[in-house]
């Protein structure tokens, strides 16, 4: 059996199209479709706002291309047999009609263009609910509402079956229930003090006196007021907020646009397993990136402490930013900006959705995706409860710094340890610790007040609470009634490189993988202990942070080994064909930086920035479209490097739509290299070699020296860097002695049968 990783495919769409213009601004998306005979003949029609199957809340913003043959003022446009050629506006120069079509029906809608002699040309849109889905499957509920909490006040009453939050009228009484959260739309007016405070721009048409001024990035300086509109779209909150001119906030009518014409997908990270609509972050409405005139685009559907189903939040981003181009025409370019989470989702809908949503990307604090991490995160508390309890006695793990040989995450003796209050901590207790009963445990969770106002009552009580389950659309359900999950550790042998480096003696790693175990299915875990349920605490045999309680461990002090999981299968062929593990297939600018933070365990490890690079390499061989940076930092000193990323991407993108045919990595600006800068942000090092001896055996480069990139349990137990494996390709124990797998190791005669005992099925060939 192969490993199982992911096949390398493509999930593109919707078609490539040819450039168009809108008022003149910028080129069309990759998504535009043209419909007709080819350029430079009668007629065409193009959608520029999404793909014609994937058009949502009844409004597409089109074009229609008269050609050379057409006389402009002849074309007639109709949809579904009306004629709506008002809603176009003409641009003679460039011989277009360009307009916002209002009033689809749901599913098919014919639309039709005809000049003064010719034939008809005609393409087909498909309309989905604003509300959603459009590709990502069945809904998601319950699902609690946040409008209030977002400023949009009470959701919309949208049935009387006693099924959602309850809306209530002015006296207090429910007068309906709301399955779906929607709201309406809402938008208001705020500006910049000269204090920099940002405040609500008053009502009254008065014009504030501390009203501070901006310089946009095109140089113009304007007052620094903003637009923001706040409505829901795929049932999630959504923000948009830009620069609007003084006077459209002191009457209310529209002005010129003050904005420069780009975009800033903003996306969030976090940990969170769904049934929520989330609240919008403060960094939804930057005030850096607001007075340098950007647009900044924001869901909590892109927010991935709401939920971590990546098909739903590319659904969500598209939607959003279809709403925005119909709103405000296509922008010159968008560029999504976030971390972890954040970031995660910057390569994966740039993969999935390749020049339909972003056109850059600036990924901080990154991971490739957020489902391989469950590999060996989940790693974690088996080792260190192993190491904690049940060879607690040993003492090799008393210098915590020795973890590291298991884990392969960084350890430290000095940095103080929250459940201990003593020095000495690793990555997996400083920064993963608590992941594993909010990801794993269907039964553990932390409910919000809010849920009290949801019916039918004790709703929330029908929830699996866990990862698998947030993506049980995508993951399948089991017989048991549970999601399906890809969890695997059969065959691997932890501390495979400390055996082999004699770190740790074979005695040693011989009782590690007779005794680590594996987490129980499902269906069989119980409730938390302390320090998650807290009121447990008050007994101490409860303290239970490794969640020990839903482990598989040896009944007898290893003599019979441990029971290791093995991973379904179908869950694990799902995970790959939808999309959720990065593959390396991306082809646009991206500056993939972080700040160093490995002295402090912080789980934003600094492989990730690497392993997102060597799955490009895998791809296609070519990763010159990425380049990384590291910040050092230190707990009272991380200076921001984003804004100088923004101003490399700006030039960057100049650059390709001025010489398109040099593609992107023919196209990188001076400053479009591999960089490492100190905790005031002064550069250290920049080119081709400063990380030199990560990805390669090249001696070490200037910046890898001075920033040392750490493994995972994994990688210590022999996978590749790149950690995708989920289930590994088994060998028998005599065939990997016989390749030498254990170094120097030659085990003697009893080893090789304490091996098989472990191992019956055998040991992993990656």
């Amino acid at each position: 059996m192969p490993n199982l990783t992911l096949r390398a495919t493509r999930r593109a769409t919707a078609g490539l199209a040819a450039a168009a213009l809108v008022a003149g601004l910028a080129p069309a998306p990759a998504y535009a479709h043209r419909s007709g005979p080819l350029p430079g003949h009668r007629l065409t029609i193009e959608v520029l706002s999404s793909a014609p199957d994937q058009v949502t809340g009844g409004d597409a913003l089109l074009q229609v291309s008269a050609g050379t043959r057409t006389r402009l003022p002849d074309v007639r446009v109709t949809l579904n047999g009306t004629d709506v050629t008002s809603a176009f506006t003409p641009d003679p120069a460039a011989r277009t009609l360009t307009g916002v079509v209002e009033g689809l029906a749901l599913g098919a809608n014919l639309v039709q263009a005809r000049g003064d002699r010719g034939p008809t040309t005609r393409l087909m849109l498909r309309n989905h609910p604003i509300e959603g889905p459009v590709f990502s499957g069945p809904k998601q509920y319950p699902f609690l509402c946040r409008t209030e909490q977002a400023g949009l006040g009470q959701p919309l009453v949208d049935n009387q079956d006693a099924e959602g939050m309850r809306v209530r009228g002015p006296d207090g009484a429910v007068i309906g229930w709301s399955r779906d959260c929607s709201a309406q739309t809402r938008v208001d007016y705020l500006y910049r003090t000269t204090g920099g405070a940002i405040a609500p721009f008053p009502t009254d048409g008065s014009v504030p006196a501390d009203l501070a001024s901006t310089t946009t990035l095109d140089g113009r300086t304007v007052e620094f007021v903003v637009r923001r509109e706040r409505g829901t779209i795929n049932r999630f909150v959504y923000q948009v907020a830009m620069l609007a001119p003084l006077s459209e906030a002191v009457t209310g009518t529209p002005g010129d646009p003050v904005w420069n014409q780009r975009v800033i997908y903003v996306f969030s990270g976090g940990v969170a397993i769904g049934h929520d609509q989330g609240t919008v972050p403060g960094a939804a409405a930057d005030p850096a990136a607001l007075g340098l005139g950007y647009a900044l685009i924001f869901s909590t559907g892109n927010r991935t402490n709401v939920h971590y189903n990546l098909v739903l939040g590319g659904e969500t981003a598209l939607m959003l930013k279809e709403h925005f181009i119909e709103a405000h025409g296509v922008p010159r370019y968008t560029v999504g900006v976030g971390g972890s989470g954040g970031a995660i989702q910057q390569y994966v809908y740039a993969q999935n959705h390749p020049g339909q949503l972003l056109d850059a990307a600036i990924p901080q604090y990154s991971y490739p995706d957020m489902v391989t991490q469950t590999i060996h995160i989940g790693d974690c508390e088996l080792l260190e409860y192993y190491m904690d309890v049940t060879d607690g006695d040993n003492p090799r793990w008393r210098d915590w710094e020795n973890r590291t040989a298991l884990i392969g995450l960084n350890a430290s003796a000095t940095v103080a340890n929250p459940y201990t209050g003593q020095p000495g901590s690793t990555e997996c207790v400083e920064g993963w610790r608590g992941l594993t009963p909010l990801a794993l445990n269907p039964q553990w969770t932390q409910l919000d007040p809010r849920w009290a106002e949801m019916d039918p009552p004790g709703v929330a009580d029908t929830v699996h609470w866990s990862h698998w389950d947030d993506l049980k659309t995508i993951y399948g359900v089991g017989p048991d009634g549970f999601a399906r999950t890809t969890t695997d550790n059969v065959g691997v042998q932890y501390g495979l490189q400390a055996v082999r480096d004699g770190v740790i003696t074979p005695a040693e790693f011989l009782d590690l993988n007779a005794q680590v175990g594996s987490w129980v299915p499902q269906a069989e875990m119980v409730q938390e202990g302390c320090p998650f349920e807290p009121a447990t605490c008050a007994d101490p045999a409860q303290f239970d942070p490794w969640s020990s309680r839903n482990m598989n461990l040896s009944p007898d002090g290893g003599d019979t080994p441990a029971a290791r999981a093995r991973g379904d299968r179908a869950a694990i062929e799902a995970v790959h064909d939808a999309g959720l593990v990065f593959t390396g297939d991306i082809d646009l600018p991206v500056i993939d930086w972080r700040h160093y933070l490995e002295e402090q365990l912080d789980m934003h490890n600094s492989r990730q920035s690497f392993v997102v690079r060597q799955r490009m390499l895998d791809h296609d061989r070519r990763a010159g479209n990425q380049v990384i940076w590291f910040t050092d930092a230190r707990p009272d000193v991380a200076f921001d490097q984003t804004p100088e990323a923004l101003a490399v991407i700006d030039e960057w993108l100049a650059n390709i739509a001025a010489r398109p045919w040099r593609g992107v990595a023919g196209n990188k600006p001076e400053l479009a290299v591999d960089r490492c800068f100190d905790t005031l942000g002064n550069e250290i090092a920049r080119g081709d070699q400063v990380w030199d001896g990560i990805l390669d055996d090249r001696p070490a480069g200037t910046c890898t020296q001075l920033f040392p990139i750490y493994g995972t349990s994994r990688t210590v137990a022999g996978a590749p860097f790149t950690g995708e494996v989920y289930a590994c390709k088994l060998q028998p124990v005599r065939a990997a002695i016989a390749r030498g797998v254990y170094g120097d190791w030659r085990p003697d005669r009893a080893e090789r049968q304490r091996l098989a005992e472990i191992f019956p099925t055998g040991v992993c060939r990656y």
